[in-house]
């Protein structure tokens, strides 16, 4: 009776990560360590990965959106400075741009809002680090999980410490006479509309963050909390971008 060989399937041996935090595979990682890189990864079909990429396809198209919109309120923002209109008086067209003193706690805000994307980028690499993440596919544990914690904690609060200080900067606006309800000069109506909007949007970025911690001690595969802490990183950072150019034009542009 001939014998029947069956064939082992040949191998595959996985190649070293490069550095920074990557997105998930849709297999188990077989060993090593590194930092977690996905130039390496393979993309598994229909895995972790796919899914992955999917929705940051669509976040950066969301982003993209709200980027041109910034830079809209940017345009018109030079364009009402440029603007004039008739004095009632002499019935000449006239400036009447007045550039207005920025509260000094501005700069402080923009060097916690720095540092928050620092911290929420090390959240991100932490959550791929892929000697933890292996851990868990073990069962050894969740260190994946305790090391991105504090960093995502940390990242909530000083985006909290951010919007509270905003919300300092308009007192010190009130307190200069240009209060939200009795604008005194276009230049701080148009201080109002940026930070406000920018306030909004970071608002946002904070609820992101809460859930964000919620996914982490619920999800219990650790390839979906990864996809978790990568979108929400990504948003931050957009929103840190957004502030500075924002910054940047109040500071500058007036």
């Amino acid at each position: 009776m001939p014998a029947h060989i069956t064939q082992v399937p040949e191998k595959t041996e996985r190649k070293e990560p490069g550095s920074g935090g990557k997105p998930p595979v849709a297999r188990r990682p077989t060993g090593g360590g590194g930092g977690g890189g996905d130039d390496d990864w393979e993309s598994g079909r229909q895995g972790p990965r796919d899914l992955l990429l999917r929705i940051r396809f669509y976040l950066f198209s969301a982003l993209a959106a709200d980027m041109l919109f910034f830079a809209v309120l940017v345009a018109i923002f030079f364009a009402r400075q440029a603007g004039t209109r008739m004095d009632p008086h002499t019935h000449f067209q006239v400036r009447d741009w007045r550039p207005v003193l920025l509260p000094p706690i501005l700069y402080l805000n923009t060097a916690l809002l720095l540092l928050s994307s620092l911290t929420m980028e090390l959240a991100r690499r932490s959550i791929f680090r892929e000697i933890d993440v292996m851990d868990e596919w073990l069962g050894l544990g969740r260190p994946a999980l305790k090391r991105t914690l504090p960093w995502v904690g940390s990242t909530l609060g000083l985006g909290t410490l951010f919007l509270a200080g905003q919300v300092e900067a308009w007192r010190q606006m009130t307190a200069q006479g240009f209060a939200f309800d009795r604008l005194s000069t276009p230049a701080s109506y148009f201080f109002y509309l940026i930070t406000g909007l920018h306030a909004a949007h970071l608002a946002l970025g904070l609820a992101a963050l809460g859930l964000c911690l919620v996914a982490l001690g619920w999800l219990g595969r650790v390839e979906y909390r990864q996809i978790a802490v990568d979108l929400t990183a990504w948003y931050w950072h957009a929103m840190g971008l957004a502030w500075l150019i924002l910054f940047g034009v109040l500071a500058l542009g007036q």
